[in-house]
């Protein structure tokens, strides 16, 4: 792959200058257009050098407008990062639509460097390169353009290059011993460099591999690289578009067989029996919160459920039993300005715990699948492809460590309009009631089909459904808390 790269290829000095000035002002005219496309660009600079890829980077953060323009270069983790799962750094660095992002270094630097050095076996090189490619198609699919630049040169030429920058004090510190490394170990680097590229390399996010070994021919092929995918670029209202809408013949609730028809509802719990399993499970719940804390076990809690279903009731349950300097809700709600900036995967990455805390959702990422499939607010490939990507979020939270735990609590319509009703009498109540809810309810059956799906198709052996039965809530609130301190105890080692 890399052999076949044109080597020694130069621009002189006056052509690079003819031929700079017309490209710099394209590039911003392009550039101001990307507001109005709400379009996020992710542009990845890779390669054998990182005082080249800094050179380059420099001279586009000078060429396009910073104040549109994002700079991230990921070296060794913070002990924030080492608590959260691998991707959680790069999602937090992922530009908003309308804006560009430049990696210098990225998700492929580690695995590379790992790779090199015999860190990390083939297979689990190949599994974090699917898991890269699977990112990469997400993103895309979301709207963002992805450029991916590997920057090459010959091992005889970055030999010359190095004696020449190490001879000069000001440039010295260019070399670093990870470059010096890598060089002593250039043909290992070279190959793991070419399966990443091989595996990763598709229309959506392709790799351009540039010959490096000339500052002037480099930084104007990758310049104009980047103009021509911009000036490709159509708004995000045409992307994915296949004139599926989610509309749909549904049959009436009752008449169509679901999981969710597997729940005995007619479940019940009297009331000192609730009383004193309650007190038994909050404070064994105490414990095994502050164990997990200090033991840095991370708990992730995702409560979905029918409206009035008890959700609020359950949760207030748990948080009553866990100190709340280790622990958080999080109310899911319309996503704000800056969240639709981004993929809908982002503002839940952002609220991922350091390691130990407890996180409890109320309503969750499943909202893609649910009332922004049945609503029409996500279009069919949207809600289809995001059953892939919820299982990949959480199979990357539970391979870090993390206790993942997705309650869904069920009743059935009769018991929901009793509690609609009471709501409405209710003055302390009457605020969880809105005309929503009413119209909701008209929709019943094509949420039971939504939730079958997302119960068939998110229910792993890491990250299983518990389907609670909510007609009965004190019976819903006593399972939950069952299910909360089982899972823990596993987690603990004491089961």
């Amino acid at each position: 792959m890399f052999e076949a790269a044109e080597l020694g290829r130069k621009l002189d000095k006056k052509t690079f200058k003819d031929l700079v000035t017309p490209l710099r002002a394209a590039l911003l005219q392009e550039q101001f257009k990307l507001s109005a496309k709400k379009r996020p660009v992710i542009i990845i600079v890779e390669g054998v050098d990182n005082g080249i890829k800094g050179e380059l980077i420099n001279r586009l953060n000078e060429w396009f407008d910073t104040r549109g323009l994002e700079v991230h270069a990921f070296g060794h983790k913070t002990e924030a990062e080492h608590e959260r799962p691998r991707f959680w750094r790069y999602w937090m660095s992922l530009p908003a639509r309308g804006r560009i992002g430049i990696f210098s270094s990225s998700w492929y630097t580690g695995t590379l460097y790992e790779r090199t050095f015999r860190k990390l076996s083939a297979r689990n090189f190949d599994v974090h390169m699917k898991r890269i490619s699977s990112l990469e198609e997400s993103l895309a699919a979301d709207g963002a353009l992805i450029l991916k630049f590997w920057l090459h040169m010959s091992k005889d030429i970055q030999r010359s290059r190095f004696k020449r920058v190490k001879k000069e004090k000001k440039t010295r510190w260019m070399v670093s011993k990870m470059d010096l490394a890598l060089h002593d170990n250039h043909k290992k680097y070279i190959q793991a460099a070419e399966r990443a590229i091989r595996m990763t390399d598709n229309a959506n996010a392709p790799w351009l591999i540039v010959e490096a070994e000339e500052a002037r021919y480099r930084d104007a092929t990758v310049a104009q690289t980047i103009l021509k995918a911009l000036e490709g670029m159509v708004e995000q209202t045409e992307i994915c578009s296949d004139g599926d809408s989610v509309a749909r013949l549904v049959p009436p609730a009752g008449t169509h067989k679901t999981i969710l028809d597997g729940i005995d509802l007619s479940q019940s719990l009297g009331k000192d029996t609730y009383s004193s399993r309650l007190d038994e499970l909050q404070n064994r719940l105490t414990q095994l919160s502050w164990q997990a804390y200090h033991q840095q076990k991370t708990t992730v809690m995702v409560f979905e459920g029918w409206d009035a279903a008890g959700k609020g009731g359950a949760i207030r349950r748990v948080m009553n039993a866990v100190d709340a300097r280790i622990a958080q809700v999080i109310s899911i709600a319309a996503p704000t300005d800056e969240e639709l900036a981004h993929h809908y995967l982002w503002r839940f990455w952002r609220h991922i715990p350091r390691a130990g805390r407890m996180i409890i959702y109320d309503r969750s990422w499943y909202g893609r699948v649910l009332v922004e499939r049945v609503e029409g607010f996500a279009r069919a490939p949207e809600w289809r492809r995001a059953y892939l990507e919820i299982n990949d979020f959480e199979e990357q939270l539970t391979e870090h460590g993390f206790n993942l735990l997705k309650f869904w609590i069920h009743i059935d319509p009769d018991e929901q309009l009793t509690r609609f009703k009471e709501r409405e009498q209710i003055p302390y109540k009457q605020h969880k009631i809105t005309d929503e809810d009413w119209r909701n309810r008209e929709k019943w059956g094509a949420y039971e089909l939504a939730i079958n799906d997302m119960v068939a198709r998110t229910s792993t052996d890491y990250a299983p459904w518990t389907l609670i039965p909510g007609n009965d809530k004190k019976l819903a609130r006593i399972k939950v808390l069952e299910t909360v301190c089982e899972r823990l105890e596993n987690s603990l080692g004491k089961r």
